[in-house]
């Protein structure tokens, strides 16, 4: 630190960066790769697969040179195995050979830029030509047209983020639906990515030589009826998230939202990850300092996992630029949960889960202010007599001044630092602190906001300068001070997961950047001590806690 002056300044930038890591720590990116899978094993025995496999034999031949009959021996091999299926519904290589059929059907599909949905599509096959086309979907919004299906079997998946990678075997073929072309800002569709990256199951019906194809919510569809016969439907749950890691590589924007808030004022945003389904519970991730929605990774893809977390709930996160001050991220929040309520009012009651600093605006959510209490620390005095302008006040009033959120029935805290953490107000927090550029929204209101809590009363708090997100997280702030005696909602439910590194040395723990002293909350419904560093919420026991808990809540 002594030799901080005598720096060159790109010594210091680089310094000071990862000096910033430390604090908040990185999210490794997941990695994906394209492959060429194959069928494996032929089945030499029965009629119908033999015809299949010969079919698929074929038409992988004449992908690049007749992609339309290639298409039509596919089906034909899909429809051959259906056909046995249809005889033996436990034939696990009839299931494979009609999976591994359609899912080259639309690998076809797409590297040879063909549209079969908005006009139905004739192809050659043995005999005869298939029609291949899709059926009506209940949600209008559904256009496969728009969207590149990609064959899940056609990716290598890898990177902790992403591993174990969760699939379901069943009947169809898994794809993730990539929309064509990002959403402009603006015109994006409510609570939506700029690019989407859902998975879809698609299921092939013949009626004579007519292919339907049926494409389904994996999320929502464990089964499938394929000719009278009821299967589980087929689905890679980890391979949609792992491609949207890997080409929009939301981690880069951390530390740039944490440094530079203002230039990404608007990314923060609330944001489904799956169709909106009014019969399932929303979870709520909220990220920490300097982190993304992409932190939140391994955890989603272990949730999904299990079949009854993806019967009940629906996964949501919230993202927000990280150098803004805590309240007035939270306020982002309040807003985006406003506007939650119009525009799906039948939305069941929300559970949140907060990690690091994520954790404390959640626990903003279940708090009540007190009125203007808060505002009276800072200025002494009501919101009607503070000397601000108009918009100030307004601002300062939505940020400082809040009521627990009717909508919100569950909140899990995870490595949250409710008391502060030493890091932030050490040498390491004061650099980070410093380089933090405001908006000058937040200058402006900081100049009028010193200048109002000065008047009439010195012994009221002096601001030198409008706080950040790291001001806010030290022990010595004067919020997280008056955070801790605001009550929490009475008889709402919450938890606590704490990391101790391993060493089993609760309560004089840390897990490196928070102190179980901060973590520690009375009335928690539960606490749970996991060896884990802060990123407690990427810890194997740390997300099997999560599960339990979200079981708990379905029973309840």
């Amino acid at each position: 630190m002594f030799m901080l002056p005598f720096m060159r300044s790109s010594r210091i930038r680089v310094f000071l960066i990862a000096a910033l890591v430390t604090l908040s720590g990185c999210a490794p990116l997941a990695k994906v790769s394209e492959t060429k899978p194959r069928l494996g094993a032929q089945h030499g025995t029965i009629p119908e697969l033999r015809r299949a496999e010969q079919a698929i034999a074929d038409g992988e031949k004449l992908e690049r040179s007749d992609p339309s009959k290639a298409i039509g021996l596919y089906l034909s091999g899909a429809n051959a195995a259906l056909t046995e299926l249809r005889r033996n519904r436990n034939d696990r290589l009839a299931l494979r050979d009609y999976d591994f059929a359609l899912s080259r059907v639309f690998a076809v599909i797409r590297d040879a830029h063909l549209d079969p949905w908005t006009h139905p599509l004739h192809v050659p096959a043995p005999g005869d030509e298939y029609v291949l086309t899709d059926r009506p979907h209940a949600n209008p919004l559904w256009k496969p047209q728009d969207y590149d299906l990609i064959p899940a079997d056609e990716l290598d998946v890898s990177g902790k983020y992403v591993l174990p990678r969760i699939t379901r075997q069943g009947a169809g073929a898994a794809l993730i639906a990539v929309r064509r072309d990002q959403f402009a800002a603006g015109t994006r569709q409510r609570f939506l990515a700029a690019r989407i990256y859902f998975g879809v199951t698609a299921v092939a019906h013949f009626s004579g030589h007519r292919c339907e194809i049926e494409f389904l919510d994996p999320l929502a569809a464990e089964t499938v009826n394929i000719s009278g016969r009821t299967l589980p439907s087929a689905a890679d749950f980890t391979a949609p998230v792992a491609l949207g890691l890997s080409r929009e590589r939301p981690d880069r924007l951390g530390l740039r939202r944490l440094l530079l808030p203002g230039k990404y004022a608007d990314t923060a945003r609330l944001t489904r990850l799956q169709p909106y389904d009014s019969k399932k519970i929303p979870v709520l991730f909220v990220h920490g300092l300097q982190d993304t929605p992409a932190s939140w990774a391994p955890m989603l893809n272990a949730l999904r996992g299990d079949p009854v977390l993806r019967r009940n709930y629906q996964f949501w996160v919230f993202s927000y630029p990280s150098g803004y001050p805590v309240p007035y991220s939270a306020m982002l929040l309040r807003r985006e949960l406003d506007a939650l309520k119009k525009v799906f009012p039948d939305h069941r009651p929300i559970v949140l889960v907060g990690h690091s600093m994520g954790g404390i605006i959640s626990r903003l959510m279940i708090s009540d202010s007190g009125g203007d209490k808060i505002w009276r620390t800072y200025f002494n005095k009501s919101p009607e007599q503070t000397a601000v302008s108009p918009k100030n006040r307004e601002l300062l009033t939505e940020t400082l001044i809040f009521k627990p959120r009717p909508e919100v029935a569950r909140v899990i805290f995870i490595s949250t630092p409710h008391r502060g953490s030493i890091i932030a107000s050490n040498w390491v927090g004061r650099i980070g602190s410093s380089i933090i550029r405001m908006p000058i929204q937040f200058v402006t209101l900081g100049k009028e906001a010193l200048l109002a809590s000065v008047q009439d009363d010195p012994t009221v708090m002096r601001m030198k300068r409008m706080p950040n997100s790291i001001d806010t997280l030290s022990p010595n702030n004067r919020f997280v001070k008056i955070m801790n005696t605001l009550p929490i909602e009475k008889g709402l439910p919450y938890h606590s997961i704490i990391g101790d590194r391993g060493r089993g040395d609760t309560p004089s723990s840390s897990d490196g950047v928070v102190a179980y002293w901060s973590s520690h909350l009375d009335g928690a419904k539960s606490e749970r001590i996991v060896p884990s560093k802060h990123g407690a919420h990427q810890n194997p026991q740390g997300i099997a806690e999560v599960s339990r808990i979200l079981k708990e809540h379905v029973g309840r």
